[in-house]
């Protein structure tokens, strides 16, 4: 099994080849492949390496699927016996990335 640990963004994911998942909104165009050297841990088989705190030499290919925003969230503001009330929405812009290999 091969897999590796990437940091994106300030936030840390456990990727596989072959794998969608969602990240924090990256500035690519979709279609293109965008390379990450951040990677903390590889593992492939028996081989592991760890950095400290990256893995010299490691990187991993992704490709940047879409574009969208995630799933409206309600922010309200409340406070007691003074009629003050605000509700608000927000929608978070987003990528979803297909990792296209290990290296």
């Amino acid at each position: 099994m091969k897999y590796a640990v990437i940091q994106i963004a300030g936030k840390q994911y456990r990727v596989e080849p072959g794998q969608e998942l969602t990240v924090n909104h990256l500035d690519a165009e979709e279609g293109k492949n965008i390379e990450v050297s951040d990677v903390l841990l590889t593992v492939d088989g028996d081989n592991v390496a760890i950095g400290s705190p990256l893995v010299k030499g490691a990187s991993v290919t992704l490709k940047v699927k879409s574009h969208q925003k995630a799933d409206k969230i309600r922010v309200a503001k409340y406070k007691a016996k003074s009629r003050y009330r605000r509700v608000y929405g927000h929608r978070q812009p987003e990528t979803t990335v297909e990792v296209v290999s290990i290296g």
